[in-house]
């Protein structure tokens, strides 16, 4: 009992903080959350394809999972990727060469995309808003700062000479109040993702100690009996104490809940890494692209497009118009007629020792597919040791996620109790935001308590002395 005492006490203190900062932080986050942009976003910035330049077939393309035809500033190009995901520029007029992307060119693609003068160009490895292991294959950017009331800053791959990044001035201000203080991210710290796991799992690890001990000596000293003490309360605590002692016990449940999920986001130990597809089958599945043929055909079905994209998964050989757009259209490679959405028959090799039970067509979301950006989707349930589930894109045959029975499991108890997420209640906003802001409030009050005490705690010594 004394142990948990001086647990809470002590640990408490710095604990409190780092409390109070979450919740503070994870009310901003629910209004702004971290920058990103969508493939639909990057793309509404880029040039037509001119299809009267168009004149040279891609070259070496027999392994590639993936052909695309688009504009790189004003030339058109094939962006090939590879069997390994690797990917390369081709130009696809003869005579020309993909431009390089250099200052220059950063600047031109910036201007187009954010309809604004540029302030100024600069080339940039890491910064705050790109960071993620996600832009890696881009690096290094452009990053160019727009002239614009919104301070809207771009970041121009290097790879691919597209936008893969934008923030503006709201955006960098609030997440420097929300996602970077809530997920103790800055550059320099996530930069380095082992790094920062373990400051995560080692940050949260000895907040969970005291949310439990907590717990327990809140219930102890809890009297809601006959024996109650002086004056018929039911705490013996006054002032701050009291607010701590009552909202710990009327949020510490939810307080354990949110520390313990937050803890698990970096998955310690990768105890919820689930299982994977044999990399050979994963190949095999992924196919083909196959070759642009008939361009002249599709040049006229495809006029005003950005993109053309030719795919091989399943084995289906298929092109996708505009396909970062809400409504891409489908076309069979052969023929170049409409396609129709299928449930790909070749997805059984990705479960080996599985066997299709169900296949269900998804068009809104549920409580394990909350993502609304894709949708429709072809849920695919095997009976594998694992209970394997499979979401794939009905129009392409990609498979899009998979889970498992770990990884389900991970979505109870990170996803719905960290974000609760669930689709019945983010389907009703207010009823949604007045549920995080209750206990968020209640949390606040719980820890700022903690930190008047504490501190108190802390100079009651110095007092002493003096």
């Amino acid at each position: 009992m004394r142990l948990a005492f001086l647990v809470h006490r002590w640990a408490g203190i710095v604990a409190c903080l780092f409390f109070a900062m979450w919740f503070a932080s994870g009310l901003v986050m629910l209004y702004v959350p971290y920058p990103a942009l969508s493939p639909a976003q990057g793309w509404a910035g880029a040039t037509p394809i001119d299809w009267s330049r168009v004149d040279i077939a891609p070259r070496g393309e027999g392994g590639a999972r993936r052909i695309m035809l688009e504009m790189r500033d004003d030339t058109p190009v094939w962006r090939i990727e590879g069997a390994e995901g690797e990917t390369r520029i081709q130009s696809a007029e003869a005579g020309s060469a993909p431009a390089a992307v250099d200052a220059a060119y950063a600047r031109r693609v910036a201007a187009r995309f954010g309809r604004a003068a540029v302030r100024g160009v600069a080339p940039i490895g890491h910064d705050q808003w790109t960071v993620a292991g996600g832009f890696d294959r881009h690096r290094p950017l452009w990053k160019v700062a727009l002239a614009d009331a919104a301070g809207t800053e771009l970041y121009v791959s290097s790879l691919t000479g597209q936008v893969v990044q934008r923030t503006t001035w709201d955006q960098r201000f609030w997440n420097w109040l929300g996602s970077v203080p809530h997920w103790i991210y800055p550059t320099v710290l996530r930069r380095d993702g082992g790094l920062w796991r373990q400051v995560v799992m080692w940050v949260s690890g000895p907040c969970i100690a005291v949310a439990l001990t907590g717990m327990w000596i809140g219930i102890l000293r809890l009297r809601a009996g006959r024996r109650r003490y002086r004056g018929g309360r039911v705490s013996p605590y006054r002032g701050w104490m009291l607010w701590h002692h009552v909202s710990g016990l009327l949020g510490g449940v939810m307080l354990t809940t949110w520390i313990v999920s937050g803890w698990l986001s970096v998955d310690p130990g990768h105890a919820f890494a689930g299982s994977a597809a044999p990399p050979e089958a994963m190949r095999a599945y992924a196919g083909q692209a196959g070759e642009p043929v008939a361009l002249d055909r599709l040049a006229r079905l495809a006029r005003g497009t950005r993109t053309v994209e030719w795919s091989g998964d399943a084995g289906l050989r298929r092109i996708a118009i505009d396909r970062a757009s809400s409504h891409p259209r489908w076309l069979e490679q052969a023929g170049l007629v409409a396609a129709r959405p299928v449930v790909p028959a070749r997805a059984a090799m990705l479960v080996p020792g599985g066997r299709l039970v169900t296949s269900e067509r998804l068009d809104r979301p549920d409580f394990y597919w909350t993502s609304t950006a894709r949708l429709p989707v072809v849920r695919m349930r095997f009976d594998d040791p694992a209970a394997t589930w499979l979401y794939v894109d009905p129009m392409s045959g990609a498979v899009i996620q998979r889970q498992d029975r770990v990884r389900r499991a991970y979505r109870w108890v990170y996803t719905l109790l960290h974000c609760w997420d669930w689709p019945w209640l983010t389907a009703r906003r207010p009823a949604w935001d007045l549920w995080m802001w209750v206990w968020s409030i209640a949390g606040m009050i719980l820890s700022v308590s903690g930190v008047v005490v504490g501190w108190r705690r802390l100079r009651r010594p110095a007092r002493m002395g003096g």
